[in-house]
């Protein structure tokens, strides 16, 4: 069973940057769709990064497109997301997520019905 671990968060200015850390212990090496999503208060879930990790796909939630960048290790354990120009509403909890998943199912709808999910840690992004 895969298990997920996630690292980082906390508060910043905006403008200022964070990483998280996703690493997954107990997973195969076939490849799977992994990604982060966040979840503001009273909003809907939100996938911002999502990367099937067979062919390094990636796409991003257009509100990050430019400011975040998804990144893997070359053992596909950790999955990082470097978060800069941080502004207000980016402020939500984040999470990880990872699935085998075809790549044509790889999307953060389809990744977010079954997945395998870390806990989540907070953003807060002040102005």
């Amino acid at each position: 069973q895969v298990r997920l671990e996630l690292s980082g968060g906390g508060s910043v200015q905006a403008g200022g940057s964070l990483r998280l850390s996703c690493e997954a212990s107990g997973r195969d090496y076939s490849p799977y769709c992994v990604g982060y999503f966040r979840q503001a208060p009273g909003k809907e879930r939100e996938g911002v990064a999502i990367i099937y990790d067979g062919d390094g796909k990636t796409t991003y939630a257009e509100s990050v497109k430019g400011r975040f960048t998804v990144s893997q290790d070359e053992t596909k354990s950790t999955l990082d997301l470097q978060m800069d120009r941080l502004k207000v509403e980016d402020t939500a909890m984040y999470y990880c997520a990872a699935a085998h998943l075809s790549p044509n199912d790889c999307n953060s709808d389809t990744l977010a019905r079954i997945a395998y999910w870390a806990q989540g840690t907070q953003i807060i992004v002040t102005s």
